[in-house]
């Protein structure tokens, strides 16, 4: 079996476990002082937690591409009945693709996750003809619940790319 491996500073180890329990309903395969892991099967990951006070929540964001909108809702509605809230971006366009998602709050570390299906690639990084630019997802965001807008902003957005740069080289879609 394969499956990635994700490895993540947490500043508080038993915060962390309760969080990623909830995120992926299982309890860790392995769980010692200051160091816990998740054998998720559905979506397959190794998730490594170890903790380092004043390290955790260090990566832009992080996300699980599931095969349709109805998995995008059945999760969202798994982690709500979880305690968990989220924000919800339908039919949006991020990361060069249009997207049914949802950001999950309240990552003990503050890493960001999005839970998303691609409904079909775009031409373009941000909505049709590029309308909806990152400033207006940053401030619907921020009224949405307080999440960071520029912690959830996949790939740092079209701005962060410099000129002969490939967009797509590292994006969510």
């Amino acid at each position: 079996m394969s499956r990635v491996q994700l490895a993540l500073n947490v500043n508080d180890i038993d915060q962390a476990v309760s969080f990623y329990s909830k995120l992926f309903g299982t309890e860790p395969a392995k769980r010692r002082p200051g160091y816990a892991n998740f054998a998720i099967a559905e979506p397959p990951l190794k998730l490594v937690l170890l903790e380092n006070p004043g390290q955790g929540g260090t990566l832009n964001h992080l996300g699980v591409e599931v095969e349709d909108t109805a998995t995008v809702e059945a999760e969202q509605a798994r982690l709500a009945d979880a305690g968990l809230a989220a924000v919800d971006e339908r039919d949006t366009t991020c990361c060069y693709a249009r997207q049914d998602k949802f950001w999950v709050k309240g990552a003990p570390g503050g890493e960001r996750w999005e839970i998303y299906t691609v409904l079909a690639d775009s031409a373009t990084f941000w909505g049709q003809d590029d309308e909806r630019g990152w400033a207006a997802v940053e401030t619907e965001l921020d009224a949405a619940g307080g999440i960071s807008a520029q912690a959830t902003q996949c790939c740092g957005g079209p701005q962060l790319i410099g000129e002969g740069q490939d967009a797509a080289g590292g994006c969510c879609g």
